[in-house]
């Protein structure tokens, strides 16, 4: 039986699936499904509203209606689950998920000038390692090992015509989907990275649609938790490739 209590309620039809309140959600309530955020279990809410400032589209509001009371163990238990879903995920991964396997390749120098960089012909590929998912990568992956980091959004290699040449030239290749992707568990694993890989810079490439912004801020949150400040910089590109923004060192 149901208490009346404060509780979040979100308009799916406002809702473009940004996941930005998932972030801001202290609790786990808030899940990612089918493209749209929506809250799991009344359980896990505490109907305090720490996510409504986050949301870009206001399809969030605090209602007060019959719900679950908020249960903190149930949090805990819900939180564990999920971390064990998780190691089991990531234990299928590395037993001989040849997706998963490190593999370093020797790029090619170029032997154009930097100023050149798009001249006509068959360019090389500028990729020196595999996997690139951030989903696959292991914190301790050797191509990590002080390296200039690009962590980029999936879509963006394949909206800009000249990827490897503009972003991927000697640099370790991160590259994920904030929209679609566990956020809590790419938050840790960049903060493992950043404790252990003695990283020397981060570019954060994504598009200009609004579920791309988290991406940037799993990286910085990665590296809040690790306790580093790294030169950072954040590059826009908009539907059609084209860089539409630079940032350096941006919040």
């Amino acid at each position: 039986m149901g208490i009346k209590r404060k509780i979040i309620e979100i308009d799916e039809e406002l809702c473009n699936g940004c996941g930005e309140c998932i972030h801001s959600c202290a609790e786990g309530a808030i899940h990612l499904i089918e493209g749209k955020a929506k809250v799991v279990s009344d359980k896990f809410c505490d109907g305090l509203g720490a996510c409504l400032g986050e949301c870009p589209v206001n399809a969030l509001k605090i209602v007060e209606r019959e719900a679950e009371a908020f249960d903190v163990a149930a949090v805990e238990e819900h939180f564990k689950k999920l971390e064990t879903e998780k190691h089991a995920q990531e234990k299928d991964l590395s037993n001989g998920c040849p997706s998963a396997a490190v593999k370093r390749f020797d790029t090619e120098e170029p032997c154009h000038q930097d100023n050149d960089v798009h001249a006509e012909g068959p360019q090389p590929s500028e990729l020196s390692h595999w996997p690139v998912k951030i989903k696959l990568i292991s914190p301790d992956a050797p191509f990590l090992k002080g390296a200039d980091l690009l962590v980029a959004a999936d879509c963006s290699s394949v909206a800009n015509p000249n990827f490897h040449a503009d972003f991927m030239r000697n640099k370790a290749v991160m590259i994920g989907c904030p929209k679609f992707d566990d956020v809590e568990s790419y938050k840790k694993k960049f903060a493992e990275i950043f404790r252990c890989c003695d990283i020397k810079s981060v570019t954060v490439v994504v598009m200009e649609v609004p579920c791309c912004s988290g991406l940037p801020k799993i990286v910085k949150a990665g590296m809040a938790e690790a306790g580093v400040n790294l030169p950072v910089e954040i590059v826009t590109l908009t539907l059609q490739g084209d860089v539409k923004e630079r940032k350096r060192n941006a919040a």
